[in-house]
């Protein structure tokens, strides 16, 4: 059943490595709460406790807001596949856009993505799993390439004006960073 520790444990690792999606979970004092899944070889383990993750241009920013004034994140990860187990990692996290030292730094770790946004370094002060026995069994095919063609076909400079008139302001009204 369940445990709580203190970081992610090697067996835990090879987990996280072998998982296709997680799931990243923030929330403001006030306003909605966002749940975000994300995919496409997105994260790396740096240590014991703490993970970063690269935040591709979508349709919202949610993430990024939430962390300027609250810095509280969660990642989740199922298995949809093998044995069931659920795992969750807590703890406080930093949003560096481009341009700042430490997303210059970070940005080498991932593949190539045109349309690439921000790295979310988080610091994990609590890892805990539990039994994950009603989460359904179900099969990976592939990685969708909609989000990778739609950026290349968009381009580099036109991807600047969407993230500023998409991702600059979250649903309630709030900055995200993005300048």
């Amino acid at each position: 059943m369940g445990k709580q520790l203190k970081a992610i444990s090697t067996d835990l690792e090879k987990f996280i490595k072998e998982q296709k999606m997680f799931t990243v979970g923030t929330a403001r004092s006030d306003g909605r709460v966002n749940v975000s899944p994300k995919g496409m070889d997105s994260l790396r383990i740096l240590g014991p406790n703490q993970v970063v993750w690269l935040n591709l241009t979508g349709s919202g920013n949610e993430t990024a807001s939430h962390l300027i004034e609250n810095d509280r994140m969660t990642i989740l990860f199922s298995a949809f596949e093998g044995r069931p187990l659920i795992l969750r990692l807590y703890g406080k996290a930093k949003v560096y856009h481009q341009g700042d030292p430490e997303f210059e730094e970070y940005i080498k770790l991932f593949p190539t993505f045109l349309g690439s946004r921000q790295i979310l370094d988080l610091n994990i002060d609590l890892v805990q799993t539990s039994c994950g026995f009603g989460v359904p069994l179900m099969k990976y095919q592939e990685d969708r390439t909609i989000l990778k063609d739609w950026a290349e076909k968009k381009g580099e400079e036109a991807l600047q004006q969407y993230k500023l008139e998409k991702n600059s302001i979250s649903l309630d009204g709030h900055q995200t960073g993005i300048k």
